[in-house]
């Protein structure tokens, strides 16, 4: 069975992923309220995290031994070519009570190794890429993952929704505009199909933000 899938993402009025500091509290606030059971994200978006959360890493592995997670979501990761070595850190942060790295069966051996030293379960899909179909219905049957937030960006939000498996849009639209030819932007896809979606709702919050969530039409 396939898991629901919510994108959820912060951008500015001209659809902007970047460049801008968007409140990260009401971002989160939001994100609560889907009660994930598992957030998954891209490598590169993993490694910008990391990075933007680094000054406050030790605060976190303190908090992070003290809690009791059983009921926090797992942390899941699409990285077939190895990159995230951090894991370590991940899970050192009071988010998540597991980690989970999406592979394929061309990953190198070193980077697998490294992951079960770490202690991190792989699901392993697909050739050259991961084979999201395939790791999402694993990622049901092996863990009963039923709701997956994703906190990623263009390239991994356009393959998810370019297979069909995404099924709402969450997006906390900043007031401002960045401008500018080179950016990332929600979807990043040279061959992305036309997609219709159905307004479910649009909050006006606090500091001007809006809200919108749109059902992903099929």
């Amino acid at each position: 069975m396939l898991p629901r899938v919510v994108i959820h993402n912060a951008m500015t009025a001209d659809g902007r992923l970047t460049g801008f500091m968007p409140d990260m509290g009401l971002y989160y606030e939001l994100a609560g309220s889907f009660a994930e059971d598992a957030t998954l994200s891209g490598a590169d978006t993993a490694l910008a995290g990391l990075e933007q959360f680094a000054d406050d890493a030790a605060g976190f592995e303190e908090a992070g031994a003290l809690e009791d997670r059983s009921s926090l979501p797992l942390m899941v990761i699409t990285d077939s070519r190895g990159r995230v070595r951090a894991w370590r850190q991940f899970l050192g942060m009071p988010f998540w009570r597991a980690g989970v790295a999406l592979v394929s069966r061309s990953t190198p051996a070193d980077y697998l190794a490294y992951l079960e030293a770490e202690g991190v379960d792989t699901i392993v899909t697909g050739e050259e890429r991961v084979d999201l179909r395939a790791a999402l219905e694993e990622l049901n049957a092996r863990y009963g993952i039923e709701n997956i937030r994703m906190d990623s960006g263009g390239t991994l939000n356009g393959a998810m929704l370019r297979s069909g498996l995404v099924d709402e849009l969450s997006l906390l639209v900043s007031p401002c505009l960045i401008g500018g030819r080179d950016f990332v932007s929600l979807v990043t896809a040279s061959d992305f199909p036309p997609l219709d979606l159905e307004l479910v709702s649009a909050r006006e919050l606090r500091g001007g933000n809006v809200w919108l969530r749109y059902r992903v039409v099929r």
